[in-house]
């Protein structure tokens, strides 16, 4: 499996969230998926941070919590720097999107990835390469 996916937030709180149910297989599956391919997918920190923040409100211990989310740096990574924030602002106003979302599209070009996994933003818009699908459909 060739990987040039991006994964937000959602996607990673649903594979973790046994109450989910169906959107919960569904994830944990996909995910699963992400693992066994030869490149790995991308993410950025404030994925972690959001995806850790929304373990904790589901109840999940801190350490588990933090050991969940620190086994997601053996993927692509992408860091928030100036650079991000600055993409962030100008997505912000190109795209009329919320700051965070436009952080996730500016993370998600800034890894090169050209799918961005989202149950948040719109399916199939493109954002200058990068298009959103929700794989939980």
């Amino acid at each position: 499996m060739n990987v040039d996916i991006f994964v937000d937030t959602n996607i990673l709180v649903y594979a973790h969230d046994r109450d989910a149910k169906e959107k919960h297989a569904k994830a944990k599956g996909l995910v699963e998926l992400l693992w066994e391919s030869r490149q790995m997918p991308s993410l950025s920190v404030q994925v972690l941070q959001e995806l850790h923040v929304n373990l904790l409100r589901k109840g999940i211990e801190i350490e588990h919590s933090g050991r969940i989310c620190s086994r997601y740096l053996s993927w692509r990574v992408v860091d928030n720097t100036r650079h991000l924030f600055q993409r962030g602002l100008a997505d912000q106003r190109r795209w009329q999107l919320s700051y965070w979302d436009a952080l996730i599209v500016a993370a998600a070009r800034q890894a090169g990835a050209s799918t961005l996994w989202s149950e948040d933003l719109n399916e199939g818009q493109n954002y200058d390469g990068v298009v959103v699908v929700n794989p939980l459909k």
